[in-house]
């Protein structure tokens, strides 16, 4: 097969031998791939210190059969995230969000806008300050919250998950983690792993989950931003059915 050239996310790297490495990238045009970089591990090597984890680089590689590991011929550095130096919370976030491309996402199986979110996404965590975690939760769960649109995983959350019909505001709305979303009064009897969740979570999910911007001044509040990392955590591992390594450091 010819060689393929494609922007990259490096999201693991694993030693394979005294010189070489594996690595996992999440492609700008082909999605997640495994890939052997031969020498990756020498001073000088063909890599040139591009394959760090989390840096944005642009890569050289040539497909092999399926269930065999892709050789990464070359990586051309674009980005090293500056975050470790100075934020802790921001780095754990990249981390996650590293994990959540891993294990949400299929070998070689595109996702141009998925990878544009996690990309812009990074960039924006390394810009953040110390002071700043608010806007790392919210960061985290806006990319949360699209990457499970953009993969077909959203939770129902303007109608019952159970009979479709549209659920009217309430103070407070039944969201089932195995049925996916809100439920009517009707459809969460005998239900279980339910929770009673606020209206105002409820509207902060949609308004995250949305195509476009948010809005520049949107803030959310400390006590809804706890309620929806709770929420979107619990929902996290049922879908995986595992919790994952680095949701543990989120804050």
């Amino acid at each position: 097969m010819s060689a393929e050239k494609t922007l990259a996310i490096v999201l693991r790297t694993i030693e394979f031998s005294e010189t070489s490495l594996v690595v996992t990238l999440f492609t700008e045009d082909f999605g997640k791939i495994s890939a052997l970089a031969k020498g990756a591990r020498r001073a000088k090597g063909p890599f040139d210190g591009a394959l760090d984890l989390l840096s944005i680089c642009r890569v050289v590689f040539l497909p092999k059969s399926s269930g065999s590991l892709d050789l990464l011929t070359e990586a051309k550095l674009e980005r090293r995230l500056r975050v470790a130096t100075r934020n802790l919370t921001a780095l754990n976030a990249a981390y996650y969000i590293a994990e959540m491309l891993r294990e949400m996402t299929d070998e070689h199986d595109a996702h141009p806008e998925l990878f544009s979110l996690a990309h812009d996404s990074l960039i924006y965590l390394d810009t953040l300050q110390p002071t700043e975690n608010q806007e790392v939760a919210r960061c985290v769960m806006r990319f949360e919250l699209v990457a499970l649109r953009l993969l077909g995983h959203l939770p129902a959350l303007g109608h019952c998950a159970g009979c479709g019909r549209e659920i009217r505001p309430a103070r407070r709305v039944s969201f089932g983690f195995v049925t996916g979303g809100t439920l009517c009064q009707q459809c969460r009897q005998g239900k279980r792993q339910v929770a009673s969740v606020s209206a105002a979570a409820i509207e902060a999910m949609t308004k995250l989950a949305a195509e476009g911007d948010l809005p520049e001044n949107y803030v959310l509040s400390r006590a809804i931003a706890g309620e929806l990392r709770g929420l979107i955590n619990r929902y996290i591992c049922n879908l995986l059915g595992h919790q994952p390594r680095t949701q543990k450091l989120l804050t």
